[in-house]
């Protein structure tokens, strides 16, 4: 891959064919086809993006786009023109030229910088890592009872191969102070109204040193999609979407617990285990939402198929959790009373998706439940029933797909 800088603001624009103003505002195409999510309000909309194939149409401003759950049955990593797109604030970039882009480095250093993409990718090696990027909200609309927000499917969250730098080789080149605590990342996208806080996340300043974190420029190889990102994108592997900045270019080394609204009062859960309170109940005491949970899905099938009665079934999916990687898979059609375990396939990493395949025949015609059921390396099961909280966040219930065999 070229190092330099490829993309001018003229030729970009060209390229996705959008004048400047256009981005965030519309999608290029409305199709006829819609996609039904197994909840109360679930039709949505395929509509395409620049850069991006048909996806399901939560919000137009910002673009907020949802992978069709059949693109994880395509390959372990999630295409670009397929991964989903969340944004915070609805005045987003429509155009970044790349020769002038600055990313700042301020606070608590030694020498501040203000630093080009291409100095960037000359203060050491390239790496690679491959890792899940999971929306704190994916599947809110299977909530019960439903709760505020986006009524999401499973399809916010894909598998990518990024590209990057270490952050924490940023953070060493200049020099970090004994006395910081966190660190803060800022991006390009601002709120409509002044009254509206910045989007603003922090990391504790151990996490930000540690290795996994990093500075990514490229996604499967190529450049990060604009709507992903472009140019610069923090990954925190393991961590929910909410700490992957996108556009990033404001990075800050503090002395204290950071307090913005996008830490002390919003993407939080309850302070406890199971991070949940009974439904319909507030919890009393919240933390910054952090880690992903263990989950699994089915990707080889969906709800209402038709499989054969007595004769083999192939069955393949994807599991993955928060970064200690995934110990077995097992799926059960008898309520979770027997479960049959699968064969673990490539292991990618363990912050990647792992595929898990197997064979099933289902013993009688009728309809036919099939669970699926992930443990972790750190021994996290995935719970037979559903944990609630206000926000909807950190759902990883057993999934169950209701098939009918003939």
């Amino acid at each position: 891959m070229n190092d330099a800088p490829s993309l001018n603001r003229r030729r970009f624009l060209q390229g996705l064919g959008l004048a400047s103003t256009g981005l965030a505002l519309s999608p290029r195409t409305i199709l006829a086809h819609q996609e039904e999510q197994l909840f109360a309000n679930g039709t949505r909309p395929l509509v395409t993006f620049a850069q991006k194939r048909p996806m399901m149409l939560i919000t137009t401003r910002p673009p907020h786009l949802e992978t069709p759950f059949s693109v994880f049955n395509e390959s372990l990593l999630t295409p670009n023109d397929a991964f989903f797109v969340r944004y915070n604030l609805a005045t987003i970039p429509t155009s970044i030229d790349a020769s002038e882009y600055r990313l700042s480095l301020k606070g608590l250093v030694e020498r501040p910088l203000s630093i080009s993409l291409e100095q960037l990718k000359q203060l050491g090696p390239a790496v690679e890592l491959t890792a899940v990027q999971q929306c704190s909200g994916n599947s809110r609309g299977f909530s019960s009872p439903r709760v505020f927000g986006s009524q999401l499917g499973n399809g916010s969250m894909g598998n990518a191969r990024f590209t990057g730098l270490p952050l924490r080789t940023l953070l060493e080149h200049a020099g970090v102070k004994a006395n910081a605590r966190q660190v803060t990342f800022q991006g390009m996208d601002r709120p409509v109204l002044p009254d509206t806080p910045p989007y603003i996340k922090a990391l504790d300043i151990d996490l930000a040193l540690s290795p996994e974190p990093m500075l990514a420029w490229a996604m499967n190889g190529e450049e990060l999609p604009f709507l992903n990102g472009y140019p610069i994108k923090l990954i925190v592997p393991g961590y929910f979407a909410t700490y992957w900045v996108k556009h990033l270019n404001e990075i800050e080394v503090i002395d204290d617990v950071f307090t913005g609204a996008y830490m002390k009062s919003r993407y939080r859960i309850p302070d406890n285990e199971c991070e949940c309170t009974a439904p319909g109940k507030s919890a009393t005491h919240t933390r910054p939402i952090g880690e992903m949970k263990v989950r699994s899905f089915i990707t080889s099938l969906k709800t209402g198929d038709t499989v054969s009665a007595g004769g083999p079934t192939a069955l393949r999916g994807i599991a993955f959790d928060g970064g200690s990687g995934i110990a077995r898979v097992d799926i059960s059609d008898d309520g979770g009373n027997n479960w049959q375990a699968t064969t673990l396939s490539q292991d990618m990493g363990r912050f990647a998706f792992r595929e898990w395949k197997t064979t099933w025949r289902a013993r009688t015609s009728g309809p036919v439940t099939l669970l699926v059921r992930a443990s972790s390396k750190r021994g996290e099961i995935q719970p037979a029933l559903a944990t609630w909280n206000s926000s909807g966040y950190s759902r990883n219930v057993i999934e169950a797909l209701d098939l009918i065999a003939v």
